[in-house]
């Protein structure tokens, strides 16, 4: 499935067009069980019933919604709750965070096809795609968000949550901070599909502020778009099949697979190639892994197994 107007595919899609056509419910206003009683977290954080989801699924056209599926029983889910709360109170308006619980909300539950809790899911432009099940470290968290804002600003849903708008307190109207010049260069860049743009307003912004994280990852993940962008993945996988040691073929490949969120494929893939090439024609391919890694998160289990594996390849 894709988002209107994009090319970037949304794998693992759910289909949630039952729950569009019901009755809309009024707008949800109650914050989180758990939630400060004011501030930030009271308009951004919202405990969301089957009634009234397709008011979240509208308001994910403006502003990206992460929809957290959570039981009272659930330890996990107890533990990773307040971790989405934080981040998305630092997101300042940028996202949402829509809390539903599975055992008062099953049709919810069977919508997003939630086997096992806590389960993460984004909707962006009225549509879903699984983010991660079980409770992940911050760092995966945070990554995962970046990720999330680079898809929305693509697909043109760039709004914010502000007074008045769902969740609003009467004493909460707090202004989003502004992005730093180069950042907001490159978001409309990325919403014009200028990669090329958003690559170099990234570059520009590293180049003054090399520590500047969030324009590290935002990098990665523009130039990863943009080797993607036209890519036909089935000519990819044919032409990688009759050449195994084509660098360029692989690597190809291995983007596809990341972007479609086939992590492990992708990294062993690469590992693959590094073993079976000679050392002085490896480097692309090591340089290529790291930035995936980076694109992944450091703390991802799976990141430190492909380096643990890369590691053993060098040495």
């Amino acid at each position: 499935m894709t988002l209107p107007g994009s090319n970037v595919p949304l794998r693992g899609a759910v289909d949630l067009s039952a729950l569009r056509n019901r009755p809309a419910a009024p707008s949800p206003s109650e914050p989180a069980a758990g939630a400060p009683a004011d501030g930030n977290a009271t308009r951004l954080v919202i405990n969301v019933t089957d009634a009234m989801f397709p008011d979240v699924l509208e308001l994910s056209k403006t502003v990206p919604v992460v929809v957290d599926l959570w039981a009272e029983w659930c330890g996990p889910c107890k533990q990773l709750s307040p971790v989405l709360e934080r981040v998305v109170t630092e997101y300042a308006g940028r996202v949402v965070l829509a809390k539903v619980d599975v055992d008062a909300n099953p049709q919810l539950a069977q919508a997003f096809r939630a086997q096992s809790i806590p389960m993460v899911v984004a909707l962006v432009g009225g549509q879903a795609v699984p983010l991660f099940t079980g409770a992940v470290p911050e760092q995966q968290v945070r990554e995962v968000f970046a990720q999330l804002l680079q898809l929305a600003a693509q697909n043109g849903v760039t709004g914010t949550v502000g007074a008045g708008d769902p969740g609003a307190t009467d004493d909460d109207a707090a202004v989003e901070p502004a992005l730093p010049p180069l950042h907001a260069e490159a978001f409309a860049a990325i919403e014009s599909g200028d990669y090329a743009a958003a690559i170099s307003a990234y570059e520009r912004a590293l180049a003054e502020n090399p520590r500047d994280a969030e324009a590290r990852a935002g990098l990665a993940q523009v130039q990863l778009l943009s080797r993607v962008q036209d890519a036909d993945l089935q000519a990819a996988r044919a032409a990688a099949a009759s050449a195994p040691t084509d660098v360029d073929a692989q690597l190809l490949v291995a983007d596809l697979d990341l972007s479609g969120g086939h992590v492990e494929d992708a990294f062993d893939r690469l590992l693959d190639l590094f073993a079976a090439l000679p050392d002085d024609v490896r480097a692309p391919v090591r340089e290529r892994l790291l930035e995936l890694f980076g694109i992944v998160g450091d703390d991802d289990p799976r990141v430190i197994r492909a380096r643990s594996r890369l590691a053993s390849l060098l040495f």
